[in-house]
Formats: structure tokens, sequence, C-alpha cells
């Protein structure tokens, strides 16, 4: 798929709207440090990858993996969830065809197997262009349709920003990261206002509850504030267009992508209690954007311009055993730049480094059970990282 296909898919771009000028404001204040990262530190110097072609789909947009369980599950964005296993076989384990959207940021976007293995989550936009979380029960057999539950459902303003992505963290409840709602700028200011779910990181247990088809864990940071949606962990974010938890310290990166200027990574450090709120639309990662001007914002560790690319793809630390000089370096990449980058910890922070791969069109990055990382191209094909 060449230049014109990405553009006209248009999937998560940035808008092309100019920022309001504002009055000084306080900079976003620096995040809480990620766990402690293991020694050794990475040496990605001495990194020599190389992808290997493991299938070729179509519109692949997420990967999970189920425990227990050695194949990859890929959300296509047509409605399709396959598995592929050894030997690149493919087959399909559930289709939503008719029932998902077909705009640009539109489809089957997200994925998630449960902790326990017994149910798979999926995040689309319906025929309305509005969110939904469905659950299906597992089997020997595989997927049971007829178990099919709707979990949450989301109205959305806009065709745009949907998110779309869903992880269950290391505390079993299951993440999801919804976009402010669209358009361009956050018109309606959904990102800083704790009374909707748009611009938010939720947090929930995907099973019954009394009055909601989830639970609400009781530790949520707003449960208890009036006017507050409960089901909010983080707020004040764009598009948070994948994001990921550090297997072996149980950090969250996310990816969230800009507007017009800046790419932001954030990372919430795994003691965190939630309530970060990440800054839009005050903030375009370390950049103010639009008064009012919170004084609790926090700041990305890394944001670049529109130099290295326009649409950030949030990917994994890497935690594998094949590529040993990886270790402990966060992978990650963008939609416009088809260089893989990484993030490796210092003693001040993180330095930006290239990995030396390039994937075009990339939209995802997946892990499997062993921590080796793949990279999805909405152009079809899926790559696993190696050694090289």
């Amino acid at each position: 798929m060449g230049r014109p296909a990405l553009l006209a898919l248009g999937l998560l771009t940035a808008a092309a709207c100019e920022p309001a000028v504002p009055s000084a404001p306080s900079p976003p204040t620096l995040p809480a440090p990620p766990s402690e990262p293991p020694t050794p530190t990475p040496d990605p110097a001495a990194a020599r990858v190389r992808l290997v072609p493991v299938a070729d789909l179509e519109q692949p947009l997420a990967m999970a993996t189920r425990p227990g369980d050695d194949a990859l599950y890929v959300a296509q964005k047509t409605g399709q969830v396959v598995a592929i296993r050894d030997g690149g076989r493919v087959r399909r384990v559930l289709n939503l065809g008719g029932e998902v959207s077909d705009g640009s940021e539109q489809g089957l976007l997200g994925l998630a197997f449960s902790p326990d293995s017994g149910f798979l989550y999926v995040n689309y936009t319906d025929l309305h262009g509005d969110t939904r979380i469905h659950e299906f029960a597992l089997t020997d057999q595989g997927v049971d349709p007829g178990s099919r539950r709707e979990v949450l459902t989301v109205d959305q303003p806009y065709s745009n920003h949907n998110g779309g992505h869903l992880a269950f963290g290391p505390d079993g409840y299951l993440y999801v990261g919804l976009g402010d709602g669209g358009s361009g700028g956050d018109p309606e200011d959904n990102a800083q206002d704790l009374g909707t779910l748009l611009g938010k990181m939720l947090r929930i247990d995907p099973r019954p509850g009394n009055v909601r088809g989830y639970r609400i864990p009781p530790d949520n940071p707003f449960v208890s504030r009036e006017g507050a949606r409960p089901e909010i962990w983080a707020l004040g974010l764009r598009n948070p267009w994948r994001y990921s938890f550090d297997s072996e310290t149980g950090d969250l990166w996310i990816g969230d992508v800009g507007q017009s200027n800046r790419e932001e990574i954030d990372v919430q450090a795994a003691l965190s209690a939630g309530g970060e709120n990440y800054g839009w639309d005050a903030f375009e990662g370390s950049l103010p954007f639009e008064p009012p001007f919170p004084p609790d914002t926090v700041g990305p560790v890394h944001d670049y311009g529109r130099t290295r690319g326009a649409t950030v793809i949030g990917g994994h630390v890497y935690r594998g055993s094949a590529i040993p000089a990886l270790r402990g370096a966060y992978l990650f990449g963008d939609l416009f730049n088809p260089r893989i980058r990484m993030l490796v910890p210092s003693k001040r922070g993180f330095r930006h480094m290239e990995l030396g791969a390039r994937v075009d069109n990339l939209v995802s990055f997946g892990q499997d059970q062993a921590g080796e990382l793949y990279l999805l191209s909405i152009a079809g094909p899926v790559y696993r990282l190696a050694p090289g």
C-alpha cells in the first residue's frame, strides 16, 4: 500500500488546525520515574535485528495473546479476529464484519484476553460510529458467538480519535483508552472533563455489576468525587493509540497522538494510584496549547515534532530473550515515519535512538508469551522482530 492509500485511510492522523495562543502557563511537571530498570541496562548499539514476515492479513490493527495458547490473535480493521499459528497458518475465529463502521479511524480497533483465559474482549466502532466493547466466552472449540455480551458503550461525537486499544494490567483489571471525541483541538473540552469518559484511560472489571455491564474497582482515583465518572483512571489524553504494561516492572507506557506539533509518550509508574492528568488540551506534549492550564499536569517522558513523524504508535518494553541487547528498551514508531525507534533508560531519564529497522504504514506492536515483539502494518504484513 503506497502513500496515497495510506493517506486515504487517514488513520489517527493529526488535525491541521493551529493551536490557540495561550497565556503564560506553568509547564507540566515531570512524571514519576518508571520502576528501577533491571540490570544490565540495554546496550542498543550492540543490537542487530531483522524483520521476519509472519503473515499477510487484511488491514491488521491490533494483536493479543491468550494465556496458555501459543497463537497470535490479530484484529483486522474490517471486523475479523484471526489466529496465526506456527508456520503462518491463519484461521478466522470471529467475524464482526457487518457490524463495524469503515471510516478512516473506525473499525475493529482492539482486543484482549482475560487473565484467566476465559473471555475475549473486543473494541470496535459500530455502524453509527460509537464505541462498543463486547465480551465473548471461550471454550475448547474457540470463541462462542452465542455468549456475546455488551460491556460498555460510549457515544462518539465525531468519527476520529476513538482510541480503541484494550489491555489487562498486572492488577487483573481491563484498561480502556478513549480519545477526546474527535474533530480537532478538543472542541468540547472532553479530555479535561471528569464527567465524560472521552479523553481518558479507564480501569474496570469487565465482569457484570449490579447496574452496569462491568464493575468499578474500589480504588479507582475518582470513585468518591462528585460529578466524576468512577471508571476514570487517568485524564488529559488526545488519542491514546496503543499502550502497554512492562511485563517485568508493571509500568504503563502510553503513546498519545498529537494535534499539529508534538507526539508524546507518557509513562505511569507501576505503584501509581492513578489520577494522572497528561495535559491535553492545555498542553500538546511539552508545549502549551490552549488555556486554562491545570497546575497538576504530568509531562511526557518523550515528545517529538513533525520532522520525526506525525502519529506516534505506542509499543512495548522489550523483555524477550532473542535480542538480549534490547532488554529494557521501549520500542515505538510512527505511522508517517518507517524508522523504528526506542527509548533507552539512562541515569538522566531516557535516550532516544533508532533501531535500524523500518516498517511502512506501521499501526501497532504486539508481544507474544515469550516477550518477543511483533510489528503490524495496515498494508497487511505482520513481522516478528528477530536477531539479525
